[in-house]
């Protein structure tokens, strides 16, 4: 079964199912996977970081999100010792005309990601990040392999 992980939100799954978020802009694609359990976990991140103790949705920000996402792995198994990550998204998507960045969402999303991966001491195994195109990724619990569509450049597995 493929399991669809929308904006701001985190779904963990086992082995024979997938993982899938469409539409990474800047927003990253944070993948958690056990390769003994074979059990997987995907949090699609909008923001850097949530600044309130008050928040409702922890999958929105990386600083909340990528510790919910172990949480979850855990509850289901896996071990902390096993887990890797990998990650896609991040692009720099707008720009004004001067070819100057507006807004660095993607890229601070990303640093935001490697430096929780980073906390946690789950290191990153793989990673297909920033640009200025979008991606669409699935991570198959079978094999712990991320799949990437885009628009521009095709597919590709890492």
């Amino acid at each position: 079964m493929i399991y669809k992980v929308g904006m701001a939100d985190a779904k963990v799954a086992r082995d024979g199912d997938s993982l899938r978020t469409l539409g990474l802009g800047s927003c990253v694609g944070v993948t958690l996977y056990d390769e003994l359990t074979k059990i997987g976990g995907m949090a699609h991140i909008m923001l850097p970081t949530s600044n309130t103790d008050k928040e409702v949705n922890l999958a929105k920000f990386a600083n909340t999100g990528v510790p919910l996402l172990l949480n979850m792995m855990l509850e289901l198994g896996a071990a902390k010792a096993r887990i890797k990550a990998k990650m896609a998204g991040g692009a720099q998507m707008f720009a004004n005309a001067h070819g100057l960045e507006v807004i660095r969402v993607g890229p601070r999303n990303i640093e935001a990601v490697q430096e929780a991966l980073g906390k946690l001491n789950i290191p990153i195994v793989a990673s297909a990040v920033g640009g200025n195109y979008g991606r669409t990724i699935e991570l198959d619990c079978q094999t712990g392999k991320l799949g990437i569509r885009t628009a521009q450049f095709g597919e590709s597995v890492i």
